[in-house]
């Protein structure tokens, strides 16, 4: 799904989540079934579709909206939610823009989304659905176990990515202190994370439409989580070429999940070209992702030790008095660098080995 329309999607997710006042007020009127349809936000192009009704201006509550509901017409409210603009309107969009549904309202619903910027509530009155229309597309809301039970499956698949990614990181430190990294091993690295973090925003959608349901989840994926996308980015620092980390990260967020699989496209939007062969190329890490793994190391020290020493086998030759001359570092922290990048080299082989 297209960036922009997913953070729309999970923004009106958060609207309609349990433990809302709109949330609330949209239990109320599936328990009575009486329907409704509520258009949220852009009022400036939804007041000249409106035709009847009246206007109200009031704060907005649950009890209130849920009264409104039992009139047929449509309920307006602003984009904060915090006040109820105009109830029981007739909306008239533009009847020729195309539509899959059949109920009038939900139809009404559809074509105000797509004329509009608003995010459009269209409840069933028999099927007891929510529908929720956002420019071109319909999201309809689950039963709270139904997601749940959905989060959980997805939690279990990313702790299992969790693990072999964890491996992957592992060896990689080993063939980055030993030299012997290939764009194989990046792109297998990249390839990994990419995915865990496809199935943490998954979980992110879920948590959204969960609300307050949703905390223990929330937490799992910020335990599970830590670390990860930091780490990718520096991965990406390590080694792009001729183009800036942000740009190439960007570029592998946008590939497919079939593009995923294919190690020359990551590798080509790392800024490597060429056939099958450039997977045994050998490739030398700048030193940006072990480096961050020193404690209260900024990110400018950082890159000043890398352009001053090249590479991460630069680094690792250097001795204290050599980082010492480094703007920025001074003794202490030379002393704290050179000892860091020690335990890493010995956590590595102990992980290696033992």
């Amino acid at each position: 799904m297209e960036a922009r329309l997913e953070q729309r999607l999970v923004n009106a997710l958060k609207k309609v989540a349990p433990g809302t006042e709109l949330r609330e007020a949209l239990e109320r009127i599936i328990s009575a079934r009486t329907g409704a349809l509520i258009v949220i936000g852009d009022t400036e192009n939804v007041m000249p579709l409106c035709d009847g009704g009246f206007g109200l201006d009031c704060g907005f509550i649950a009890q209130k909206l849920f009264e409104l509901a039992k009139m047929d017409g449509a309920i307006i409210m602003d984009e904060g939610m915090t006040r109820i603009s105009r109830a029981n309107v007739h909306l008239v969009p533009d009847s020729s823009l195309p539509t899959s549904e059949t109920g009038m309202r939900h139809r009404t619903a559809e074509r105000v989304a797509k004329q509009t910027k608003a995010l459009v509530i269209s409840i069933s009155q028999r099927r007891d659905v929510v529908s929720l229309y956002i420019d071109d597309m319909k999201y309809v809301l689950a039963d709270i176990r139904v997601i749940l039970a959905k989060a959980d499956q997805a939690l279990q698949t990313l702790e299992r990515y969790k693990v072999r990614l964890d491996q992957v990181f592992t060896n990689l430190n080993t063939l980055e202190l030993e030299d012997l990294v290939t764009l194989q091993d990046v792109a297998n690295l990249l390839q990994r994370s990419e995915m865990v973090e496809r199935v943490a925003g998954e979980i992110e959608r879920y948590i959204s439409e969960l609300g307050a349901e949703g905390r223990l989840i929330e937490m799992q994926l910020e335990e599970l989580m830590v670390g990860v996308r930091e780490d990718t980015l520096m991965v990406v620092r390590d080694y792009c070429l001729n183009k800036r980390a942000e740009r190439a990260r960007s570029e592998l967020a946008k590939l497919s999940s079939e593009d995923l699989l294919d190690f020359l496209k990551i590798c080509r939007a790392l800024g490597y070209e060429g056939n099958i062969g450039i997977l045994d190329f050998s490739v030398h890490p700048r030193g940006y992702r072990l480096l961050r793994k020193i404690p209260r190391l900024p990110i400018k020290v950082v890159n000043s030790i890398i352009s001053k020493f090249g590479n991460l086998q630069g680094i690792l030759q250097a001795s204290i008095e050599d980082l010492d001359v480094v703007e920025g570092v001074g003794a202490v922290r030379a002393k704290a660098i050179w000892e860091g990048l020690k335990r890493i080299k010995e956590h590595s082989f102990l992980e290696r080995y033992v």
